[in-house]
Order: structure tokens, then C-alpha cells, then sequence
């Protein structure tokens, strides 16, 4: 779709269709938690969560997702960490964080002033320490769910090497499960052959909804000195020049399993969320666009309320799942 999509689509059935029927509902569900919207601010670009209040209206987004918390303080990969690309960004940070201690002390209960939901990225590098940081922070509270980073893939163990495999996935997530009854949504990598069989054993160890996915491993070189763009090599690429493989993530996830999917990868604009409705996905997380302008969740939100009030759906959930090529759908 181009960036006129929604537009058209709106001037296309003005034509056709009487005035909108009222409000559209926009409220959806990821397991237990309810979002007021289904637009979220990816973890990392809100830094502890709080760090964008006063530069976004954080009240007309559907919840905020905090960067990987671990149990330690991490300093994260050598500078460079940033470098863009001609369609996206690639970053390795290496999950660099306070650590859970400090997080708990010094900034958890900022997010209980937040006008909008809020969920606390756990990373870790073995299961126990996964499953500590989330015991620890279930311990005190004041948020309102998980979303498990098994898909960092600027680390050299833990992160995405737990998210390559079914059983290390499953292993992680029943693991906190077992710490916790609050929302639990676990990030898969996309980086790999099978995302279907993860993404199953996660569901079957407790995972309430999945978010597809996260950055693609990526490797960009200076030609005159040649080394790595990046201080600590290959990172991972963001943005708009991956999109449409975290599209079709997307929907071989979705028809894999039962529950939500959070979409992840390239959404830029209303276009680029509906894409992803269509296939299937409950919520979208928009994450490097807000570099360009952290007015880019608003106008998501704005754009998808306008395509439904033209087209007079009463609710999102009309337009979830509708793709009509069913040749997509995975083996």
C-alpha cells in the first residue's frame, strides 16, 4: 500500500456509504489486559517508560512498553550503537539498562502516573535470571503486564538465542509464568526458519500473546576504512525496509495459533497497521518511526479511526484477519 491507501479507501467509499454510524469501538484484548487502542509504543523507544511524558500524549496511546529490563546494570555494545539506512535503522545497544534493582527504587513508580497501560520488558541471560527479574518486579507491582524479550539479537548469549528454539522458548516462559498470573506477551525473533513451532511452544507453556517480531540481523560496512558501521559489528535493522517480512511473520504466526498477536516491524503509518489488521494482528507497536516524529503513534491511531468511521465498522475487530489469499497460509 502506498501512503495515499487510506485515503483513497476513504474517498473511494464516501461514494457508496452514508454517514458513519457512530464511534468505533477501538478497545482490544491481549489475554487479560485491555488496551483502550490497539496503537503501543515499542520497548526501548519510551526508555523506563516514562521518558517520553511531556513530548507524547501517552494517554492517546494503548499502553507503553518499557526497554529490556535485566538483572543487572548493563552497559550495553561500544558506540557506534545507531546507524541509518536508506529504508530503516540498524542499532546494537546490547540490552544496556539500570538492572531490575535500580528500575524498582528509582523508576517504577513513575508508571503508576501514566494515563495508559503499561508493560515491563524482561531480558536475561538463563532462565533463572529471567524468571528472577519477573518475581522481582511481580513482587512490588504498579504495571500491568510482561512482555518477554526472547528475541535480542545484539547479545552474544541469552536474548535471541533462547528465541531460536522451541524448547529454550517454552523453558523461558513457563518458567515466569509460574511467577506470575499478570499478562504475559513473549517478543519472537524473526531471525529464523520455523517462527511457527516458537511461537506454538510459547502459547502452550502460557503465553497469553505474542508480539512479531523484532529486528532483522543486519550488517552495514564502511567502505574506507572497512569495518563495521556498528561498534560491535552486525546489528539489527528496523523500519520500513522491513515491513513486509514481519507481514508475512505476522500472518504465519496468526495461523498457527489461538491467541493475540502484537505486530512489530516497520509500522509507519495508518497503511502500514491495517496491512498488518488484515493479516491477522490484534495490536501494533510502533518503534523506530517515532524517531522521525514521536507524533507517529497519534497519527496511526488517527488514520485507523478515520478508515473505520468512513467505512462505518463499528469496530476494529471487523477488519482483523480479512486478507482474502489464502495461498499464505503456512505448511
Amino acid at each position: 500500500m502506498s501512503k495515499g491507501t487510506v485515503s483513497g479507501h476513504i474517498r473511494s467509499s464516501a461514494h457508496t456509504r452514508s454517514e458513519p454510524r457512530g464511534r468505533s469501538d477501538l478497545s482490544v484484548k491481549l489475554g487479560s489486559l485491555e488496551l483502550r487502542n490497539p496503537v503501543m509504543i515499542a520497548s526501548g523507544l519510551a526508555g523506563y517508560g516514562d521518558d517520553l511524558e511531556g513530548i507524547v500524549d501517552l494517554s492517546k496511546v494503548g499502553a507503553v512498553v518499557t526497554k529490556t529490563l535485566t538483572l543487572n546494570a548493563r552497559e550495553g555494545n561500544p558506540p557506534p550503537r545507531l546507524a541509518e539506512m536508506p529504508a530503516g535503522l540498524m542499532n546494537s545497544i546490547g540490552l544496556a539498562n539500570v538492572g531490575c534493582a535500580a528500575f524498582i527504587s528509582e523508576r517504577l513508580n513513575r508508571l503508576k502516573t501514566l494515563k495508559t497501560k503499561t508493560l515491563i520488558s524482561v531480558g536475561g541471560f538463563s532462565e533463572r535470571e529471567y524468571c528472577e527479574v519477573a518475581l522481582r518486579l511481580e513482587e512490588v507491582g504498579g504495571f500491568d503486564g510482561f512482555e518477554v524479550n526472547i528475541s535480542c539479537p545484539n547479545v552474544k548469549e541469552g536474548g535471541m538465542s533462547f528465541g531460536t528454539s522451541p524448547s529454550k522458548a517454552a523453558g523461558i516462559v513457563r518458567a515466569i509464568r509460574s511467577q506470575t498470573s499478570r499478562p504475559l506477551i513473549v517478543k519472537l525473533t524473526p531471525n529464523v526458519t520455523d517462527i511457527a513451532a516458537i511461537a506454538k511452544a510459547c502459547v502452550f507453556a502460557g503465553a497469553d500473546a505474542l508480539t512479531v517480531g523484532n529486528t532483522f540481523r543486519a550488517l552495514a560496512v564502511d567502505v574506507e576504512t572497512r569495518r563495521p558501521v556498528l561498534g560491535s559489528g552486525a546489528g539489527g535493522l528496523s523500519g520500513p525496509a522491513i515491513k513486509a517480512l514481519c507481514l508475512a511473520k505476522v500472518w504465519e504466526v496468526v495461523s498457527a495459533v489461538g491467541v493475540p498477536v502484537i505486530a512489530c516491524g516497520g509500522i509507519c503509518s495508518a497503511n502500514d497497521a491495517l496491512e498488518f489488521s488484515i493479516a491477522g494482528a490484534t495490536a501494533f507497536q510502533v518503534g523506530s518511526a517515532c524517531l522521525r516524529s514521536f507524533r507517529t503513534p497519534e497519527l496511526v491511531l488517527c488514520g485507523i479511526t478515520d478508515y473505520l468511521r468512513q467505512n462505518r465498522m463499528r469496530s476494529i475487530a471487523e477488519i482483523r484477519g480479512t486478507l482474502k489469499y489464502t495461498g499464505l497460509q503456512s505448511e
